[in-house]
């Protein structure tokens, strides 16, 4: 499976995006889904993951009550809602899939990732 991030761009702060990544080769199955995101001069980062075998989600604090992560198995395509949107949320954010019973929280345990898009928030 290849994963396509979009959706990224320059935002006010306080104002909202939504990110896409698409699936292509094959259908999510049952890998789950991450976004990560990835600060200049920071290491990557969890953001948020979606369990597609009982629909839960979960979130950093950062981005808690802020941040949606949804999507449709069946249409191969996860989205990241992004609202009330902080200069502390500018990075390259990056969706993944992972297959496996590792924690959602760890890079290593995604095993294909998409080529990232790019979050600009201004102050």
């Amino acid at each position: 499976v290849q994963l396509q991030a979009s959706g990224g761009g320059l935002v006010q702060a306080g104002g909202s995006l939504r990110l896409s990544c698409a699936a292509s080769g094959r259908t999510f199955g049952s890998s789950d889904m991450g976004w990560f995101r990835q600060a200049p001069g920071k290491e990557r980062a969890f953001v948020a993951a979606i369990n597609w075998s009982d629909d839960k989600t979960y979130y950093a604090d950062s981005v808690k009550g802020r941040f949606t992560i949804s999507g449709d198995n069946a249409d191969n395509t996860v989205y990241l809602q992004m609202d009330s949107l902080k200069p502390e949320d500018t990075a390259v954010y990056y969706c993944a899939a992972k297959s496996g019973r590792g924690s959602f929280y760890y890079t290593y345990n995604y095993n294909v990732w998409g080529q990232g898009t790019l979050v600009t928030v201004s102050s």
